[in-house]
């Protein structure tokens, strides 16, 4: 998958965030975006997604130069996970995957109680993921982007409430399960973003 970005630029209010980004991003390739807290690395990760629209300018997706994908067609091949994002807490962690895995394939032809294996809270599969601590819940939402059968993922500050132990288990899933996508990664840690080959500097597209 491919994604081209032509003279991006998102706005809140009368305050340009960044403006006139264009860049390819070619898969499999991992690609990390790279700035200080608030500069916007969130906010262009999102509008890669299809999440957010930008103020200005327009991205363009493909398989091939022959297949382009309409913007409306983007959540199917994309896997997002971010900090803020919100899961089902009234859920236990079984049927939350459950219902996951109803609409986006898993990867690897892993079944639910595979992933839940994988995560390591088997012995919390049956309660409520609204239950969860906060690095549970940060477990659940990177297994349900990482598992997920799509060229596409997006990685937004991964490892934000993860002990060294869900940080080491983030490692390894990227090693076994990113290889042959397009991988994004919006960071300012380098443990985010240990196998990006390609990082973007945002503050070079500061107005």
């Amino acid at each position: 998958m491919n994604i081209t970005l032509e003279h991006i630029g998102k706005r809140f209010q009368r305050y340009w965030i960044f403006r006139d980004v264009s860049y390819k991003f070619n898969g499999p390739g991992a690609y990390a975006i790279l700035g200080p807290n608030g500069c916007g690395k969130s906010t262009l990760l999102r509008i890669i997604g299809g999440l957010q629209g930008p103020s200005q300018g327009k991205a363009f997706y493909n398989y091939d130069q022959d297949r382009p994908i309409p913007l409306t067609d983007i959540f199917q091949s994309a896997s997002f996970c971010a900090p803020g994002m919100e899961v089902v807490e009234e859920l236990t962690l079984r049927e939350f995957f459950e219902f996951h895995f109803s609409f986006k394939r898993a990867i690897g032809g892993l079944t639910v109680a595979d992933i839940i294996n994988l995560t390591g809270l088997n012995t919390a599969s049956d309660k409520q993921v609204g239950d969860f601590s906060s690095g549970m819940k940060q477990r659940v939402k990177l297994a349900q982007a990482i598992f997920s059968d799509t060229p596409l993922l997006l990685l937004d500050e991964p490892c934000t409430n993860l002990d060294q132990q869900g940080v080491d288990q983030y490692r390894g899933w990227i090693e076994k399960y990113a290889a042959g996508r397009l991988v994004i990664v919006a960071s300012n840690d380098e443990r985010e973003y240990f196998f990006c080959k390609e990082k973007i500097e945002i503050e070079k597209y500061k107005p």
